[in-house]
């Protein structure tokens, strides 16, 4: 995706994305930070908790997998038109080393933004003493969809 393309519809795009994930019940019980917002990016810092883990220290995958595909369609999501939503409709993860650490950071983008469907990948860095090691990719096909309006 080039910067020339990468204007979202959406003046309000961050505080529209934001709050379409935080209205999640998935996002409210994760208790993750959403650290960076941008035309085409989102990012999520998720803190080690024990009801995330596979054992002490090391993140389950499932978490893994929940944190890059929101990072994944919420960067999709920042280049929606007002009224619009998004709904992962596909992805795969590759789990590339294991996620131990004190923290995750996910880092989505998006490759493809069309009107009904946008391609986004995330990657996931187990963060360790300040070190970022890559745990985890993934690449996401989002459907987008207008909102429906209320009837009046």
């Amino acid at each position: 995706m080039t910067n020339l393309s990468c204007v979202p519809p959406n003046p309000n795009f961050v505080e529209v994305t934001k709050q379409f994930l935080m209205a999640m019940p998935i996002a409210q019980h994760m208790g993750f930070d959403i650290t960076n917002v941008a035309p085409g990016r989102f990012e999520i810092s998720q803190p080690f908790r024990r009801e995330l883990s596979f054992r002490d220290g090391a993140f389950q995958a499932g978490p893994v997998g929940t944190l890059a595909d929101m990072a994944a369609a919420c960067a999709g999501a920042t280049m929606l038109p007002d009224g619009w939503a998004a709904s992962t409709i596909d992805y795969t993860l590759k789990l590339l080393a294991p996620a131990l650490g004190e923290k995750l950071v996910a880092r989505g983008r998006v490759v493809r933004s069309g009107r009904t469907l946008t391609v986004a990948a995330a990657d996931v860095f187990a963060v360790r003493g300040g070190e970022e090691i890559l745990c985890a990719t993934a690449l996401t096909t989002i459907r987008n969809f207008e909102m429906p309006r209320p009837m009046q």
